[in-house]
């Protein structure tokens, strides 16, 4: 079985059109890294009469990392360098892989990059 890394972008205020450019963005710079597959999650029916989409399904990506996990620290940096280059307005990521769930929202570039490193240690020394 792969490893799946499931990334959800959101944004307080976003329009849905505008998480959905961004997820393509970071989807784009995904798909330079060594892993298997990035791709966007459906977002689903939209109910009868609803007059925006949930931006936290828009923005959602699936990231094959292969049957290593090789990969994952990879995805993280370049997580850690987009949130980085995203200051006026910095969304909100949310990272599940392995049932282990890590969420980043109004955190300083030193609390995020201990996240993310713990974040990676925990899951590369489960291994595959």
């Amino acid at each position: 079985m792969e490893n799946q890394l499931l990334i959800r972008l959101s944004e307080e205020g976003a329009e849905a059109e505008e998480v959905a450019q961004l997820t393509g963005y970071l989807r784009e710079e995904l798909l330079t890294l060594d892993v298997d597959d990035v791709r966007t999650v459906p977002a689903g029916e939209i109910p009868p009469g609803a007059r925006v989409v949930d931006a936290a399904l828009v923005g959602t990506l699936m990231v094959s990392l292969g049957k290593s996990l090789t990969g994952l620290s990879q995805v993280v940096s370049v997580l850690r360098d987009w949130l980085g280059r995203t200051r006026t307005t910095r969304p909100s990521l949310t990272l599940t892989l392995g049932g282990d769930t890590l969420e980043i929202s109004a955190a300083t570039d030193e609390q995020v990059a201990q996240a993310v490193n713990i974040f990676v240690q925990k899951h590369s020394a489960v291994g595959t």
